[in-house]
């Protein structure tokens, strides 16, 4: 038999779980919309989890259509994923994902094709577990290419074909795919990629973009590859940002040398962390309380002026795209609420990080309003 106390409680949560619901469908039609604001600007995109992709997220999937006209794969597309063994692929989540960009006529982003940080281990060896030849990974690269672009051929608009293959300095980065190949399996996987889809636009995309050194590398290897008759469409500047970096004067110089390359310049990857960096310190969350404490600091909330400085960090860098909106053809943000973001968990596990738009009950923050707002300056 329920208490009074207990039913009480019951229909507590019905009410609460009834205005989730109905705050976190953004249907109501007076509801501003960042794509309609944005419209003549340029592109706004998330990235999609696989909660969106099956379609579980039911909230997110509202949040998605409503706001956003462009769309990347968050994880489903990397070629961990899609080939986790040799000659088995895993097309189930990517077809979900471009099911759901075609049915909601958004512009569909591939991410990523090369890349070494999640590329399967037996991408780069033999039988007996040694390095293969460079003539082998060509051929698997070009086998992988061709089998994922032209999947989805005339489906996606624009791919993601190579990923973080520069330093901060400018170096190169020595990946497997360098090491094996050479400095040419950048233009190799562009040759690929135009060979499966001559229409799709391919994109390098890479992070700490308004580093000097970085800048200019990227750069320079954009101009080689157009002298050797390589086109490549556009340059994806992540924005794994945080209140103190990037420098946005120097961010404003990448993209005016990007876009004097003739390619377009996309804003990828897009969210601010409030967290600090245990720089030279351990990653261990659960080290101690004291530690723990100094490197959450807002599991209970955020400050109201720490808010204030969140949503002005924000506005600040979405007036700098809208300044260069000639030149800036897309705006993503890597996920859609703080509960889904990355940054909860990276570099030490079991945060609680603030740093996209919408909040971990799918509500718009201050700062939609905010951006929403600039279009009209």
């Amino acid at each position: 038999m329920k208490t009074k106390k207990t039913a009480n409680r019951m229909l507590f949560a019905v009410l609460s779980s009834a205005y989730l619901l109905s705050c976190g469908s953004p249907k109501n039609e007076q509801a501003p919309s960042l794509k309609e604001a944005y419209n003549e600007k340029f592109l706004i995109g998330t990235a999609l989890n696989a909660g969106h992709n099956y379609g579980r997220d039911t909230l997110g999937l509202n949040v998605i259509t409503h706001h956003f006209n462009s769309i990347v794969a968050e994880n489903c597309m990397k070629s961990m994923h899609l080939q986790p063994t040799e000659g088995v692929f895993f097309f189930d989540e990517a077809d979900q994902f471009i099911q759901f960009g075609e049915e909601n006529h958004m512009h569909i982003v591939g991410h990523t094709l090369i890349w070494h940080s999640q590329a399967p281990d037996w991408f780069f060896s033999d039988e007996k577990g040694d390095d293969v030849t460079r003539e082998v990974l060509i051929e698997r690269m070009r086998n992988y290419i061709h089998t994922v672009v032209g999947r989805y051929k005339g489906r996606v608009d624009g791919w993601d074909v190579v990923n973080e293959a520069i330093l901060d300095d400018g170096s190169w980065r020595n990946t497997k795919f360098r090491e094996i190949v050479g400095d040419d399996y950048i233009k190799l996987a562009f040759q690929f990629a135009r060979e499966a889809d001559p229409d799709a636009e391919l994109y390098y995309n890479d992070y700490a973009m308004s580093q000097e050194g970085k800048r200019n590398r990227v750069v320079e290897m954009v101009k080689k590859l157009q002298e050797d008759g390589v086109r490549i469409d556009g340059i994806g500047m992540q924005g794994h940002m945080g209140m103190d970096y990037p420098d946005i004067g120097e961010f404003e110089k990448s993209i005016e040398a990007f876009a004097a390359l003739g390619v377009k310049v996309m804003i990828t990857e897009m969210d601010i962390t409030l967290l600090p960096f245990p720089a030279g310190e351990t990653a261990e969350v659960s080290l101690n309380a004291g530690y723990q404490e100094k490197m959450n600091p807002y599991a209970n909330g955020l400050p109201e002026e720490v808010e204030a400085a969140f949503n002005k960090r924000y506005t600040d860098f979405f007036r700098l795209f809208l300044k260069h909106r000639d030149k800036i053809s897309r705006v993503t943000l890597w996920g859609l609420t703080d509960r889904d973001s990355w940054r909860n968990d990276w570099p030490i596990t079991g945060r609680t990080d603030y740093p996209l738009l919408f909040d971990r009950n799918y509500q718009p923050k201050p700062v939609v309003q905010q951006l929403i707002d600039l279009t009209n300056e």
